[in-house]
């Protein structure tokens, strides 16, 4: 007899296949194997002792301050350790309880129904203007064409173009401004009809520019500002654009000053919560969230963020992760722009490991090799 420890990294459902387990019981065994850990803040201690027994009833198990028992403390903080069946289980069950219970089975219901995504989208970034902070990501008219087309033989199923930079402390633009930047390449892309080998989005949050690209084939508006704009609405949901609402805490040009919050994942998912139901009352049908790194964040919260991802698949949204070549990894590694390609691919794939499915880069062809090689370790 031998026995061989397997990596929490496989995939459950093959190995039960593989062994030749009952079709019916591959869901429930692969279900048992699938571990969370939730953090739950400010419980009533009469809710905690019940979950508390409730999960020991099922096999999960809930950590709890001492003196919970005692009901020492009026509230407490608490985590919550179940496997997949356990979370469908105890969801189910605490809905017949009181003290603020029924309100969290419903919100760990959402939770037990998060599916990792399946697939990866590699979205190339071109930038129209000679400011943005990687000068490798700056092309000119049919410059730029001639990336973009190397950009999608390599791999990437969406292009963003954008004409303005968001760096931190970076200048706004008119629109005028803006579209002159980004038409004479939207005019040759419209063109060539490249919008039939690639989704092309827009990185504007400006309705003069989004009209424009619209009319032209492209089919994602890329907004930084999450869709503040009612105008931007409009024009998505006349068009049937997919809206990107990334988080921004401030403006490109204040963002980096000392951003401040209490729990950076659970105001983030506030902020997706309301911006989701604007979008839902223009008619918007398409939306992907992006959690914005390096918008108004400190390295601390672009980790953790990046770290908690799978938080946002609840909402059963697409989640977008761009963090190529940014400061943060100059704050780790003390590196310039030019320099960051191994941290970014680091960032990119513990993002996708944890939930991301779609990453926005500089490097398409790094990146389709990185993802590659990591799908034959899944596979392994």
């Amino acid at each position: 007899m031998q026995i061989e420890k397997l990596s929490n990294d496989i995939d459950r459902k093959k190995y039960l296949k593989k062994l030749g387990v009952d079709s019916g019981g591959i869901d429930i065994l692969a279900s048992k194997m699938k571990h969370h850990v939730f953090y739950i803040k400010d419980m009533h201690v009469g809710a905690a002792n019940i979950l508390k027994q409730d999960a020991l009833s099922i096999g999960a198990d809930l950590a709890v301050p001492r003196g919970t028992v005692t009901a020492k403390e009026k509230k407490v903080d608490a985590m919550l350790i179940v496997t997949q069946k356990q979370l469908v289980e105890l969801s189910r069950k605490e809905l017949a309880q009181p003290l603020g219970l029924k309100e969290l089975a419903k919100e760990l219901k959402l939770f037990s129904r998060s599916v990792m995504p399946k697939k990866v989208d590699v979205m190339g970034v071109i930038n129209a203007n000679d400011d943005s902070f990687f000068e490798g990501s700056r092309f000119q008219n049919f410059e730029a064409l001639s990336k973009i087309e190397e950009m999608i033989e390599q791999g990437a199923s969406i292009i963003d173009i954008g004409g303005v930079s968001s760096r931190p402390g970076s200048l706004a633009v008119s629109p005028d401004e803006e579209l002159s930047r980004v038409k004479p390449l939207v005019d040759a892309l419209y063109e060539e009809k490249l919008f039939e080998k690639a989704v092309f989005s827009i990185d504007s949050y400006e309705p003069k520019v989004i009209s424009y690209v619209l009319e032209r084939g492209f089919k994602t508006v890329n907004d930084i500002t999450g869709l503040a704009n009612d105008e931007v609405c409009r024009l998505c949901a006349a068009y049937g654009a997919t809206a990107v609402i990334m988080h921004m805490k401030g403006t490109p040009q204040s963002m980096q000053q000392d951003p401040v919050y209490d729990n950076v994942v659970l105001e983030v998912e506030d902020f997706f919560r309301q911006r989701m139901e604007k979008a839902d009352a223009f008619g918007i049908k398409d939306i992907v969230l992006d959690v914005g790194i390096g918008f108004g964040k400190t390295l601390l919260h672009n980790l953790k963020l990046i770290k908690n991802l799978e938080h946002f698949l609840y909402f059963g949204h697409p989640l977008l992760v761009g963090a190529s070549r940014k400061s943060m990894i100059n704050t780790i590694s003390g590196s310039e722009a030019k320099d960051r390609l191994a941290g970014t691919l680091a960032l990119h794939l513990k993002a996708v490991d944890n939930g991301a499915s779609i990453i926005r880069v500089h490097d398409v062809y790094e990146h389709m090799q990185a993802l590659r090689v990591r799908d034959a370790l899944k596979e392994a």
